[in-house]
């Protein structure tokens, strides 16, 4: 087919693996990394109506099957990772690692530091409403920037996205450019020490070093971990996971994290599909031996198979 004119990079039938943190994923149709949001603009604009496209941010909660996806993907870059700080508004492109925004709010004495340990980037964030510890994208979410399929340029109320546990309602075809948050002021020394002290727990209990796409299911407590000592385990992924005997458990090169149970790790040459396989084995057992039904929190797209 014959693709808009763009200043951004646009490359046909590109594999995605190496896009993505598992590693595993057949081609796009189409990648487009746009040079700003006018460039994504006239892009979408003037790309064929019947064409899907796919947002994709750092691909840290994607599993892209081994087929790959029938659309253009969009994969925003350099020229949507921008941040500033108007009072205690925080505005961050889409494309700013979530990491990166908690840390430079800190220093500017401003508490986003529920994103410092969150992987991935700020439009990710956003539509999963990503969390941790007890708070939420939701709790400080102003308003989100996109660009909606016809390529009108539109901004959005946070009540509007109509959040949940690990979900919103961004609109079909909509791609998120920036997010406004409001942060709480703090002491930059405090929150950098807060900072520290998440990492260190993280590290401590999660596989950070392995290749996974961070928790895979989402916790059936319907709420994130809040990191306090009262915090109950009993409706926790993890645990029902292992107490299905699920722990370790292999398929190909994919196996279910020894150090946390919930994380699915490509150990090395493992296919999408045995992830996939894998992950829908486990919530096969867990539904068998305790009556839970295991939903995804990793993204999965795409076909199945070689194409």
């Amino acid at each position: 087919m014959s693709w808009p004119v763009v200043r951004g990079t646009l490359t046909e039938n590109r594999p995605l693996a190496d896009l993505t943190w598992l590693r595993v994923g057949g081609p796009a149709d189409a990648l487009f990394q746009p040079a700003d949001a006018e460039d994504l603009r006239t892009f979408l604009r003037d790309l064929d109506p019947a064409m899907p496209v796919f947002p994709m941010g750092v691909g840290s909660n994607l599993i892209v099957r081994d087929g790959g996806i029938r659309a253009v993907v969009i994969r925003l870059g350099r020229g949507f990772n921008g941040f500033e700080i108007d009072g205690d508004l925080v505005h961050a492109g889409a494309a700013a690692l979530d990491a990166h925004v908690a840390r430079r709010a800190a220093a500017a004495g401003r508490d986003l530091t529920f994103l410092r340990t969150i992987p991935g980037a700020i439009g990710g964030a956003v539509k999963m409403n990503a969390g941790c510890y007890g708070t939420y994208v939701a709790d400080h979410l102003v308003e989100i920037e996109a660009v909606t399929r016809a390529g009108e340029a539109v901004t959005i109320p946070a009540a509007d996205l109509h959040f949940a546990y690990r979900s919103s309602r961004i609109p079909e075809g909509h791609v998120i450019t920036r997010a406004t948050f409001r942060a709480p002021e703090g002491d930059p020394g405090e929150l950098e020490a807060r900072m520290t002290a998440q990492l260190a727990r993280r590290d401590e209990t999660q596989p950070t070093k392995d290749r996974s796409a961070g928790s895979t299911f989402r916790n059936p407590a319907g709420f994130s971990s809040t990191g306090r000592a009262d915090d109950t385990h009993d409706l926790k992924a993890w645990k029902v996971i292992d107490d299905a005997g699920l722990r370790g458990a292999t398929r190909g090169g994919a196996i279910m994290s020894p150090k946390h149970s919930n994380f699915l790790v490509n150990q090395g040459g493992a296919t999408a599909a045995e992830l996939e396989g894998l992950g829908e084995e486990v919530r096969k057992r867990v539904f068998e031996t305790s009556g839970v039904t295991l939903e995804w929190e990793i993204m999965r797209v795409g076909e199945p198979g070689p194409r």
